[in-house]
């Protein structure tokens, strides 16, 4: 993402996860853990989306962790259709809660698209305890994947013109849980041309 992100692997599943970090300019105030979009259309933990969400991170004083999901990039294994993945995602949080410095952070999960799915099911399976104190949903694939509850202050963006995921799928996924939903006007899935847009609303929401 930038001169100062460090590549590091760390211990998943089924094998070492590759994974990029990237510290704040102080003391980091908490630790975020961001999961990026479906691997077999070309996701990988350098989407522009994700590295967005990685950038209002720091800004916001965050260490942050990026990582490569089984079968992406140098991480270890083949794709498991989702089920995996999550695990993928709990190996990385407990690595990054392992690094020096990040005992006793508080933790933020993200994801967008297929990230989403994962991020949220991984919020779900950790245990009360560890439970993330932030979520932030990005176009989350609320259309070919079960996304369970989640918490009543989720973030959840999605832009009104989105053709992967359409909007319908995650008004009609957060309606039933009175979620409410960040609509950005004119913009598809990838956000382009909107991606200081998508920074900005996660700094509102997570300042």
């Amino acid at each position: 993402m930038n001169s100062q992100t460090q590549r590091l692997s760390l211990p998943g599943a089924v094998g070492a996860l590759e994974c990029a970090l990237d510290e704040p300019a102080g003391p980091p105030t908490g630790l975020a853990v961001v999961c990026h979009p479906h691997p077999q259309h070309g996701g990988t933990m350098d989407n522009k989306v994700v590295q967005t969400i990685a950038r209002a991170c720091l800004q916001l004083g965050w260490r942050t962790l990026r990582f490569n999901y089984r079968g992406v990039g140098a991480s270890a294994g083949a794709w498991d259709e989702g089920r995996g993945e999550v695990d993928d995602a709990l190996a990385a949080v407990a690595g990054a809660r392992a690094l020096e410095g990040s005992a006793g952070l508080p933790l933020a999960l993200a994801g967008f698209s297929f990230g989403g799915h994962v991020a949220a099911n991984a919020a779900h399976r950790l245990a009360e305890g560890d439970k993330p104190q932030r979520l932030l949903l990005v176009a989350p694939s609320t259309r070919n994947f079960v996304v369970p509850p989640v918490p009543e202050d989720t973030v959840l963006i999605h832009g009104e013109a989105d053709d992967v995921v359409p909007l319908q799928a995650s008004l009609d996924w957060a309606r039933p849980q009175s979620l409410p939903v960040v609509v950005v006007p004119g913009v598809g899935h990838f956000f382009h041309g909107q991606l200081t847009v998508l920074k900005n609303i996660v700094l509102r929401a997570w300042r």
